[in-house]
């Protein structure tokens, strides 16, 4: 007996699951956008309605020497652990695809471990860890905090695209007399161009917003995210909207440019 569907019925929870969808989006980014038209306000005062607009913030933030010191610090450590994770991960991707051994398939599921282990945990087993050797906390120690959690993004991105690859490409590189060497620079390096462009931005994004395992390991230098942190003890100002606008910006597009290398495999 063939079911009947009601149109009615059909047509109301198409709108409802729109008007589900609007909800959530509209919970996601309304605080963005308020927070972006607050930073545009003249008035130091965070209501509604917002008077006048203008770049007296901005103007303030570009300003701030300690404010400039933290970015560059970030982009230090940001720049520092993009290189590491790839010289680090690209090869243990490499030997997960390539190699059979005893254990293969917990070294897969332990390679996802600082992703799943909450920030907070993998700070804290960190400079216990350092503590232990004497390493005194500075932004090396950050690099290398940021190095381990963000691991798993280039080892899952460059072995899913391995996974993926022909081998019989490569194959035939040395079946006309091409060495190793050459046969993984120029067949086997540019069919991983994307995984490892998208994955290296990706790393960058969030080594630069990272919180929780900066926190236990950053020394007297402070990143963006610690300075944006000390500034809020003080409470919430427009210069403070006026930085998390521009972080945010940045984020967003070194995001999607790497979304976007990452969706062309």
């Amino acid at each position: 007996m063939q079911r009947s569907y009601d149109p009615l019925l059909t047509h109301t929870t198409r709108h409802l699951l729109l008007a589900i969808a609007c909800l959530t989006f509209a919970f996601l980014y309304l605080p963005i956008i308020v927070l972006a038209l607050f930073s545009l306000s003249d008035s130091s005062l965070l209501a509604f309605p917002i008077e006048s607009f203008g770049l007296t913030w901005y103007r303030e933030l570009f300003a701030d020497d300690d404010l400039w010191r933290s970015v560059s610090n970030s982009l230090i450590v940001a720049g520092s652990v993009v290189p590491l994770t790839l010289l680090l991960g690209v090869p243990l991707a490499f030997g997960m695809d390539r190699l059979r051994f005893p254990g293969k398939a917990w070294l897969e599921y332990g390679v996802l471990l600082p992703l799943v282990v909450p920030g907070i945990v993998t700070g804290l087993a960190l400079l216990l860890l350092l503590k232990q050797f004497e390493v005194q906390l500075s932004l090396v120690t950050v690099a290398i905090g940021h190095s381990v959690w963000c691991l798993p993004i280039v080892v899952t991105q460059v072995y899913a695209r391995l996974r993926r690859f022909d081998r019989s490409i490569e194959e035939a590189s040395l079946d006309l007399g091409a060495s190793p060497v050459v046969t993984f620079c120029r067949v086997t390096l540019p069919n991983l161009k994307s995984a490892l462009i998208g994955s290296a931005l990706l790393v960058f994004v969030l080594s630069f917003d990272e919180v929780p395992v900066t926190f236990f390991l950053t020394g007297s230098e402070n990143t963006l995210p610690m300075h944006i942190w000390s500034m809020l003890r003080e409470g919430v100002t427009p210069v403070i909207n006026a930085i998390a606008t521009l972080t945010i910006a940045l984020s967003i597009l070194i995001l999607a440019l790497g979304l976007r290398f990452l969706s062309r495999d």
